[in-house]
């Protein structure tokens, strides 16, 4: 089909929301759809929004108003809303935007194509498939810059981190076979793109739904042998799923990156029981050194949380040891955020904002530590930046 439209979007929050983007882009190019990067240039805008936190939900309303004003003007003929805060909040966003002529969930993301038809037609639009139907392993059309990409190996999430809304949003953990995985990576590498970034909510779980077993080691040893690729790096990996074998790829496999990040949110063990985390002082402080030890100039980041429900001043100065002994080499902090639906939302001993807006004085800290030399250079500067731009939550 050959049409006169084009279609702007505009994706929000992480890099698997990234991926889904692609995905529908890809369809809408070979639909006959022409793609640009200006809203001003758009006859329909899709905005792939995040519904993560609060912070995330109020950018994606922020971006919807602010292409409203542009169909106001004239300048766009429709907008349609996807990803998890329209998954979240299904109709809500529609009668509380009128603006807004469709609301598709993450699993209508293949209906893409038709949803944008119909909106441009003056159609309103609502559909939310189950979730088991969101596409984990189509043709994408590529938005990263061409010698990287993401590479998504599975979706939804079972952990049930008592402050985490992704289950309720994005469903139970499914997973891509290797096949899949692997053939996409030759497509990407066949294209030019040198450097793949494996993603998901927990790559470390990956094998465990189809194989029955942790495979992330043996996937990235088939992933090293294809021609072409020169990095391999993994993001979101759970402390308590690093297993010795994959400590020993990530050391001694050439392509891939001694970079992981491991998000842990604190080092307190009662915090972490009560946001259904394992782990400890004691016990990741051990692991840390082991990988340190067994990887090679091994890069470190991570994110921790503050002002979860409960946290006493004496578990608060427990992860800032923490980080002072560990001397991670990237670090984020955010505030935690109430999320509805999520078993922390009801919990006791909820944190008054104003303390919780108090997470400045704990990068604050990390000024104080900077002086003192007792971070490393690469940390120094990355808190630097985090002392003068607004933070944002990578779980």
């Amino acid at each position: 089909m050959k049409n006169n439209f084009k279609i702007g979007m505009i994706s929000l929050g992480c890099p698997k929301n990234q991926v889904d983007g692609e995905i529908m882009l890809n369809k809408l190019k070979n639909s006959g759809f022409a793609i640009v990067d200006k809203i001003e240039e758009s006859d329909a805008v899709i905005i792939n929004t995040c519904g993560f936190i609060e912070d995330a939900k109020k950018e994606a309303i922020e971006t919807i108003l602010e292409v409203a004003e542009y169909k106001k003007a004239g300048i766009v003929s429709a907008i349609i809303v996807t990803g998890c805060l329209a998954e979240r909040y299904k109709d809500e966003v529609l009668k509380e935007m009128p603006e807004v002529d469709a609301v598709i969930g993450i699993c209508a993301n293949s209906d893409i194509v038709k949803v944008c038809q119909k909106a441009l037609c003056g159609v309103k639009t609502s559909i939310f498939p189950n979730k088991c139907y969101l596409p984990l392993d189509d043709t994408r059309a590529v938005s990263s810059s061409s010698h990287w990409a993401y590479l998504k190996l599975s979706d939804g999430c079972d952990n049930r981190c008592s402050y985490c809304a992704i289950p309720y949003i994005r469903g139970k953990y499914r997973e891509r076979t290797v096949d899949s995985i692997l053939n996409e990576a030759n497509m990407l590498a066949s294209d030019g793109v040198k450097e793949l970034i494996l993603i998901a909510k927990d790559t470390t779980k990956y094998g465990i739904s189809l194989y029955g077993e942790y495979r992330l080691a043996f996937l990235l040893k088939e992933l090293a042998k294809i021609k072409g690729l020169e990095w391999i790096r993994v993001f979101y990996c759970y402390p308590d799923k690093i297993t010795d074998e994959l400590i020993e790829v990530i050391a001694n496999e050439e392509k891939i990156c001694s970079y992981i990040d491991m998000p842990l949110q604190h080092c307190n063990e009662k915090i972490l029981a009560s946001m259904n985390r394992s782990g400890s002082y004691e016990s990741l402080k051990s692991l840390i050194i082991k990988m340190r030890r067994e990887i090679p100039d091994l890069s470190l980041r991570t994110t921790f949380m503050v002002g979860f429900p409960g946290e006493t001043e004496e578990q608060f100065e427990e992860l800032c040891n923490f980080v002072k002994e560990m001397k991670f080499d990237k670090m984020g902090c955010f505030e935690y955020s109430p999320e509805e639906d999520t078993p922390a939302f009801e919990f006791a001993n909820q944190i008054d904002d104003v303390v919780k807006k108090g997470a400045p004085i704990f990068l604050w800290t990390f000024s104080i530590l900077l002086l003192r030399k007792l971070i490393r250079p690469k940390s120094a500067r990355f808190i630097k930046r985090l002392l003068t731009v607004k933070r944002t939550a990578t779980i």
